[in-house]
């Protein structure tokens, strides 16, 4: 159980930390202190429906359709390139960003769906969760998939919770415009190499 457990754990940890566009969404959230709980819920609870769905056996369908995993990357690409867009978009604004208070936030049906358009239109999520995670777990035995999958599951959350909560701290850095637009900048790079790299 404990082992089965700990390789949901292990393996979701060395896929959910690599930096990608719901991370970096998760973070500037988190900074901002801008509806950090629905970000959090929302990629939680999409890492949860995604990871039964790679067990249950999704993950092994997807890897033999070469032709839904190229719509997926082309899908992909074009929202990373857009996402960077934006974000360099808004590294280059004059104003200043405020880290907390403001007249900066959205409402709550915006952050909701921004949530869910990092999550569900990143192919990387895909084939992190459906297709890796959810090939390893399917080959687990009897109720070792159940608990391969409550593993990779509480590492997502207790990931996006740290992501989300613990970007406070990095507060009084960010309380300067520069910072912010150095983090923009970083994410518009980030975001195209993504793409660029899906479309290769």
């Amino acid at each position: 159980m404990l082992t089965f457990f700990l390789k949901g754990m292990g393996l979701s940890a060395s896929l959910i930390m690599a930096i990608g566009s719901q991370n970096a969404h998760v973070l500037r959230m988190g900074l901002r202190r801008d509806h950090v709980a629905i970000t959090v819920l929302v990629c939680v609870a999409c890492e949860a429906v995604l990871i039964a769905m790679g067990i249950m056996g999704m993950g092994s369908l997807l890897s033999h359709n070469p032709a839904w995993m190229r719509v997926a990357s082309w899908g992909g690409a074009a929202f990373l390139f857009w996402y960077g867009a934006r974000a360099l978009r808004s590294a280059l604004q004059t104003q200043t960003l405020q880290v907390a208070g403001g007249d900066t936030k959205i409402s709550r049906v915006q952050a909701l769906a921004a949530a869910l358009a990092v999550t569900l239109l990143n192919p990387h999520v895909y084939l992190d969760l459906l297709v890796l995670l959810g090939v390893v777990g399917a080959q687990q035995e009897g109720q070792g998939k159940l608990w391969f999958g409550l593993g990779a599951l509480c590492n997502a959350a207790i990931w996006y919770m740290a992501l989300g909560y613990g970007a406070r701290l990095l507060t009084p850095l960010f309380a300067r415009p520069v910072a912010w637009r150095i983090l923009d900048g970083g994410i518009a790079i980030m975001m195209w190499a993504l793409a660029l790299n899906l479309l290769l």
